[in-house]
């Protein structure tokens, strides 16, 4: 947008970002409203999204990468814009016919249909003291405040026992008091700090390898790809392997141990380091946005998850500052000679990202323990309810 319409003119630009978001959703009110649904057909609309999705960030990734070998003239410029605009107007046709598949079939009778706004029947709650201490040990919290009665009073309590027990998810309040919230938060402050301080500093960081200022700019472009490669990715991944066995905590493990691979590289410092490594970085950087909500909505419940999980995500700017400032900031300046105060060479930043490296390992380390604590939860409490959820 900014190469076609306001290129030389970045104020413009930035009023234009400003106004936009604003103005697209006081237009986009009157058609918020309630519709009937059926539950038939949604995978096939939501996986259409999907596509649409993949297929726009495949097309901006080739733009990219083409603005950064040629240099395309204004015409070629208007056509891919155009071109994008009707990639991201696309979703309003699956929405308008998934509305017409809707209407067609709850014309008659089916037991699929509902309304969105009825009162649904509760979901099961989450809350760790609502099994009993034999049936998942590590939800029995003493002193937790507002402590819930066990499910049963036998071992062997079926699901069936546990969909009986409607009370409340566990708030704010008492999940600041759990272990595992704690485990969450530290683990995002490795992980979505470490990740937000590369993305702060990668454009200084390739000034200082000697890359080229359209090189630089277009490293900030593709890391919004790869975030958000990490996030459908992450999120699509997770979901397949959950119903399979697998606790979603073990997703972040994975991707922290990834992540310190990619501040490794980042820090070496080699030919091309910057390219591979903002790939890395971004994609677990984006994982740990897509698998953290979800976590925090399957161990604490959804009745507050916007509350805890608001409060959790306070440790992606926390833990940037921590990294940009105290440490990538600090560090550059002790390298930095010269009247323009200036830093070049892998030296620069490499003490930074070795230190970032070691603190995305700590934040493995932290959601491995996760991992431990909360598997027999995911048996026992969340793959049931999911494959209850599938059978009703």
């Amino acid at each position: 947008m900014y190469a076609t319409l306001c290129e030389g003119d970045p104020t413009t630009f930035i009023l234009i970002l400003a106004i936009t978001p604003t103005l697209v959703s006081l237009l986009l009110m009157p058609v918020v409203k309630i519709y009937r649904t059926s539950t038939v057909d949604d995978k096939k609309h939501l996986n259409g999204f999907s596509s649409i999705a993949l297929i726009v960030a495949a097309y901006l990734m080739i733009i990219i990468i083409l603005e950064n070998i040629f240099t395309l003239p204004l015409w070629v410029r208007i056509i891919t814009f155009i071109f994008l605009l009707l990639l991201l107007a696309s979703p309003v046709g699956i929405a308008s016919k998934a509305h017409r598949d809707s209407e067609r079939l709850l014309q008659g009778p089916s037991p699929e249909t509902s309304y969105l706004m009825d009162d649904p029947e509760p979901m099961l709650s989450t809350r760790y003291a609502e099994v009993q201490q034999e049936h998942v040990e590590y939800h029995d919290i003493p002193g937790e405040p507002g402590q819930a009665k066990a499910a049963s009073s036998s071992s062997s309590s079926s699901y069936g026992d546990l969909i009986e027990d409607k009370e409340e998810d566990i708030n704010l309040s008492q999940s600041v008091l759990t272990v595992n919230f704690w485990l969450l938060f530290i683990a995002m402050i490795c992980g979505m700090g470490s990740g937000l301080a590369t993305i702060n500093n990668i454009s200084q960081i390739g000034e200082s390898l000697g890359y080229t200022t359209i090189e630089r700019s277009s490293l900030v472009s593709l890391w919004s790809i790869w975030n958000f490669l990490g996030r459908f990715g992450a999120g699509f991944v997770s979901d397949i392997f959950l119903y399979k066995g697998w606790p979603r905590p073990l997703f972040m493990v994975i991707t922290l141990a990834t992540l310190t691979f990619g501040h490794l590289i980042v820090a070496s410092g080699f030919s091309g380091n910057l390219y591979l490594g903002s790939i890395v970085v971004g994609i677990c950087y984006g994982s740990q946005w897509s698998l953290m909500p979800t976590v925090t909505s399957e161990i604490f419940g959804v009745r507050h998850m916007g509350t805890i999980f608001n409060t959790i995500a306070i440790a992606s700017p926390v833990g940037s500052y921590i990294f940009s400032v105290r440490i990538i900031g600090y560090l550059y300046d002790k390298e930095a000679t010269g009247e323009d105060n200036s830093c070049y060479g892998s030296r620069c930043f490499m003490l930074s990202f070795f230190i970032m490296a070691s603190v995305a390992f700590l934040g493995f380390i932290v959601a491995f323990v996760l991992f431990i604590r909360t598997r027999k939860f995911y048996r026992q409490v969340v793959l049931p309810r999911l494959r209850h959820s599938q059978l009703s």
